[in-house]
Parts: structure tokens; sequence; C-alpha cells
């Protein structure tokens, strides 16, 4: 696990082997602590940020560099 600060000053945890495809690099699981017992959100490998949103659909996409994970869920009527 590698340890990332946020922008807060707070300390995350990256789990370097538990993570999904993004266009431009992997987003890879962040936790509150190194026990994994509480999730953090995503971070993403391209640009080493935590700033993401994940929209309903499980869609992701890095604030920062673009990157973005392709929705988990899929719905004809949205397209």
């Amino acid at each position: 696990m590698q340890a990332v600060a946020t922008d807060d000053g707070d300390t995350v945890y990256v789990a370097t082997t538990d993570g999904d495809r993004g266009s431009k690099g992997p987003f890879l699981v962040a936790f509150e602590s190194r026990e994994r017992r509480r999730r953090y959100g995503w971070f993403c490998s391209n640009c080493e940020s935590i700033d993401n949103a994940m929209d309903p659909m499980g869609r992701i996409l890095c604030n920062r560099c673009g990157n973005l994970r392709k929705p988990t869920e899929w719905d004809a009527a949205h397209e």
C-alpha cells in the first residue's frame, strides 16, 4: 500500500494491486487506513491524484487529467 496525502492534509492508502482500467491509466482503490476497513475513493495513477468523480453508472472521471473509466452499469436508454 502506498501512502498519499490528500488536499486537506489527511493520508490515504492506495492499494497498488486493486483497481480498474482507465483511458490514460488505472484507477486504484484508496482506503482511509492500511487495514482497508473503509474505502476512501479512487486514485488516478496517470496524474497521481485523488480528485476524481464517479457518476451513478460507475463512470469515473479524473478532474485533473481527464482519465476516464467507462461505466460499469449500462442502459441502452441513455444512448
